[in-house]
């Protein structure tokens, strides 16, 4: 990578950080464009080069933050040898939840008010090369489980449906419950939807 490359990439992560900074402090309706280039020390028309307004670089940041968390917890997972498929999404979101309740302006970023077709694209539109695109992570999940499922995007959007609302609830505000209280309840309801979806295993081929 040249020194411009080098340049532009810095540039990028200072907005990017200067964004996050500012959004969980003080939140987007409150931080103008200014505040973000200010605290990032570029001049105002670099923002523009890279994004088109502060909401454009609010849905890339949660792509960005979403990425990076997805990919600590697979990695993990991929370190702890797991091979059952329902055992594999429980520890995702079991590493998720715990990575969350301990960044709670993170949780509140990613979360708050946050559709299903934001968080799609957050999770299937990496924003660097660093990032990771969850729908082939995930895709790669059920092909090596060998199980046949029935519509897994749906299964998927049950699944983080029900995680990120309770979870958020339960991290945020302990309502109903604390998130230990509440884990072995998602566990159980989490196991309930993905064999609710899943057919028969496929036949291995004997090539």
């Amino acid at each position: 990578m040249g020194k411009a490359d080098l340049n532009k990439k810095l540039k990028m992560e200072n907005l990017l950080n200067a964004s996050f900074e500012l959004f969980t402090s003080q939140g987007i309706n409150k931080t103008s464009i200014s505040d973000i280039v200010n605290k990032a020390e570029v001049a105002k028309g670099t923002f523009y080069l890279y994004f088109k307004d502060k909401y454009d670089i609010r849905n890339r940041l949660i792509a960005h933050k979403s990425s990076q968390l997805f990919m600590q917890a697979y990695d993990a997972l991929e370190h702890a040898g797991i091979t059952d498929f329902e055992d594999r999404i429980i520890f995702i979101m079991d590493y998720v939840l715990d990575e969350l309740n301990a960044n709670k302006g993170l949780l509140s970023f990613i979360y708050k008010d946050l559709s299903w077709a934001v968080f799609k694209r957050a999770l299937t539109s990496p924003m660097t090369e660093y990032d990771i695109d969850f729908s082939e992570v995930y895709q790669k999940m059920i092909e090596e489980s060998g199980l046949e499922l029935r519509d897994p995007e749906v299964m998927l959007f049950m699944i983080i449906e029900l995680v990120g609302s309770t979870g958020y609830s339960s991290i945020m505000y302990s309502d109903p419950v604390s998130l230990d209280e509440l884990k072995p309840h998602l566990e159980e309801t989490v196991r309930g939807i993905i064999r609710a979806y899943t057919g028969k295993p496929k036949r291995k081929s004997t090539k």
